[in-house]
């Protein structure tokens, strides 16, 4: 076998876990107003190398939701997955870990959201799908004019 054949190039999620978690509802009163919600909803994403060939990636969210001008919950969750990667190309790096691992993870942490919100006793949350490729071809695009913007 030579060495071209032995250098397939692997990408698979090995583990995925709940990182992070957090549910806190600061005071009852909020249980006793009619249920009229405004939400503050914060993702971001993160990937750290863990050996030469296994990423880390997580997806963090922070929901606020505001009723009647004081919070009724706070709910922080950071779902994660150990992906192997192996032999893909440097220059499809970035979006593998910007955009293909966090559209894998996101179903897990749109559910733990929502679990931890309804065992709260609030209404089901379930989170607006993202198109993770977009926000990163957008995020791609903002760079490429800031740096153009920068050798101005």
């Amino acid at each position: 076998m030579s060495e071209e054949q032995q250098a397939q190039p692997q990408l698979a999620l090995e583990r995925i876990y709940t990182k992070d978690i957090s549910f806190e509802v600061p005071g009852a009163g909020v249980f006793t107003k009619e249920w009229q919600p405004e939400l503050n909803i914060n993702l971001s994403s993160a990937a750290e190398k863990v050996d030469p060939t296994h990423f880390e990636v997580s997806l963090k969210v922070v929901v606020q939701a505001n009723n009647d001008n004081e919070t009724a919950f706070i709910v922080d969750v950071t779902q994660a997955g150990i992906f192997l990667i192996d032999g893909i190309e440097e220059d499809r790096l970035p979006y593998i870990l910007g955009a293909y691992c966090p559209n894998i993870l996101f179903p897990f942490l749109r559910e733990a959201v929502n679990d931890l919100v309804t065992k709260g006793s609030f209404p089901q949350l379930l989170l607006t799908p993202i198109n993770f490729d977009a926000e990163f071809e957008a995020n791609m695009q903002r760079a490429t004019e800031a740096a153009a913007e920068g050798q101005a």
